[in-house]
């Protein structure tokens, strides 16, 4: 029996670990493998109007890596882009969980107007004045023709939203592209433009959806690649 002045016994208060909560969309973002090189004079074929190069054969070893990294999770659907590198990256694990992948159009790549088909590629490494004005605004629309910032944003949120609405309490693959997985990542951040745009071929980063509120939970996650580097 515990007297009047005798001190309650302290509460053990633990560190725990992050729970997702109820009915919240546990979101992988999962960068192609690195797709074919561009070769100068050589336009690579679009896709409604955007470059579509396959995956070169170290990215389609990536995406052994990162989908059989990906099989050991429980993963309730996975979703690609029109664009056949993500489609060729999800393969691997499409096969092993028997899940069909869903296109998501509005998780296709920044659309880069007259650097398309692979011009952009060649702009960036020469470091055209126009290549390093975009990088310093952080703006797409720099490029000649490409699409505004604005619109990739919106689409980028419509996107993860409906995503969010279809899977309440899942967790869900979207293979998809750097710039898209960079503004998503800014989206749920309120960071800088192109402060994720750093993120690497078939590595993985995670948001969790919650009503309004998108946490940011990992970025550029590629252990499974480490011992082939």
């Amino acid at each position: 029996m515990t007297g009047p002045h005798d001190s309650p016994q302290p509460g053990i208060y633990p560190q725990s670990r992050f729970q997702p909560p109820p009915g919240a969309l546990e979101l992988l973002l999962v960068r192609h493998g690195e797709s074919e090189a561009y070769v100068e004079g050589k336009p690579v074929p679009l896709v409604g109007g955007q470059a579509d190069p396959p995956l070169s054969p170290e990215g389609r070893d990536q995406a052994e890596r990162v989908c059989a990294r990906l099989a050991g999770m429980t993963i309730d659907a996975i979703y690609v882009t029109p664009l056949q590198r993500t489609g060729q990256t999800a393969t691997p694990l499409a096969s092993r969980l028997g899940v069909a992948p869903v296109v998501e159009q509005d998780l296709r790549e920044v659309y880069l107007g007259e650097w398309e088909g692979g011009r952009y590629r060649k702009m960036v490494a020469d470091r055209h004045p126009t290549a390093r004005q975009m990088f310093t605004q952080e703006r797409w629309e720099i490029v000649p023709g490409a699409e505004t910032s604005a619109s990739l944003a919106t689409r980028v949120h419509a996107a993860i939203e409906r995503l969010a609405a279809r899977h309440p309490g899942q967790r869900v693959a979207a293979f998809a592209h750097g710039g898209v997985i960079a503004q998503a990542l800014a989206l749920a951040s309120g960071s800088r433009p192109f402060a994720f745009l750093t993120v690497d071929n078939a590595s993985i980063s995670q948001i969790v959806v919650t009503g309004d509120r998108w946490i940011v939970r990992g970025f550029n996650d590629t252990a499974h690649l480490e011992d082939h580097r």
